[in-house]
């Protein structure tokens, strides 16, 4: 397949899930890994590409189990908030050391640790050259790091939400349990509702939809893989209002 001089996207909310952080590690962030992502979003700044970043939580806390015992839903998500605060100084500590100017911003107020999200602002940096990492989700309990990546893409007037995941792509099946699932390499947002494929939770999937922001689910931990998306090669699952 031929490559496209250049990119398919100019500006992108790239969402990375806590998890990708760890690497080999059972738990918290791997730097190898760490570092990798820094210098292939590097890559993407220097085709002058821009890039808003939205990293989930659950490789430092997840509240699933402790809601289950008990404990406030708020309370869970709150501190799941605070998690990707610590992933995204994390992130910003990595791009700063690959050269990437980059600015983190949350959702609520951490004065001392990071700006507070300003839409306008946001996009006067990405503007300049700049990395901008979303932290703290929506600000609000309920909603997953999915629907802040979608609310922030929306906002940014991005091309598309690029998903990093741990596979490549969306299957009609679970690939780990079923070796007869078939990937697909482009579907439509009603393909994905009606044949209720795992993309992502549905009230980010929705919102996506209502303002046709296309998807791109990829493997994040394949090497290459974010510029090939970028550059429209045959990589990953595109989500759009039509599948050609």
């Amino acid at each position: 397949m031929s490559t496209n001089p250049k990119p398919t996207f100019r500006r992108v909310l790239l969402k990375l899930s806590g998890e990708a952080l760890m690497g080999e590690e059972g738990f918290g962030i791997d730097p190898k890994v760490l570092d990798r992502m820094a210098q292939e979003i590097k890559e993407l700044v220097e085709q002058g590409i821009q890039v808003g970043l939205v990293i989930g939580g659950g490789n430092i806390f997840r509240g699933e189990g402790l809601a289950k015992a008990g404990m406030n839903r708020v309370v869970g998500d709150h501190m799941g908030m605070l998690a990707t605060v610590i992933n995204g100084l994390a992130m910003r500590d990595a791009l700063h050391r690959a050269y990437v100017n980059a600015r983190l911003m949350s959702a609520f107020p951490l004065n001392g640790v990071c700006d507070n999200y300003n839409w306008a602002e946001a996009i006067s940096l990405l503007k300049t050259g700049r990395v901008v990492i979303f932290s703290a989700g929506t600000g609000n309990p309920f909603f997953t790091t999915d629907s802040a990546a979608c609310l922030r893409g929306i906002e940014i007037e991005a091309d598309a939400v690029l998903k990093g995941t741990k596979v490549d792509g969306v299957y009609s099946d679970d690939p780990m349990k079923n070796p007869d699932a078939v990937k697909h390499d482009t579907l439509t947002y009603a393909d994905v509702l009606d044949n209720e494929l795992k993309v992502m939770d549905l009230a980010a999937f929705t919102l996506a939809r209502d303002h046709e922001l296309p998807i791109m689910v990829f493997n994040m931990n394949k090497p290459g893989a974010l510029r090939r998306v970028i550059m429209g090669e045959a990589e990953g699952t595109l989500i759009s209002k039509s599948a050609e």
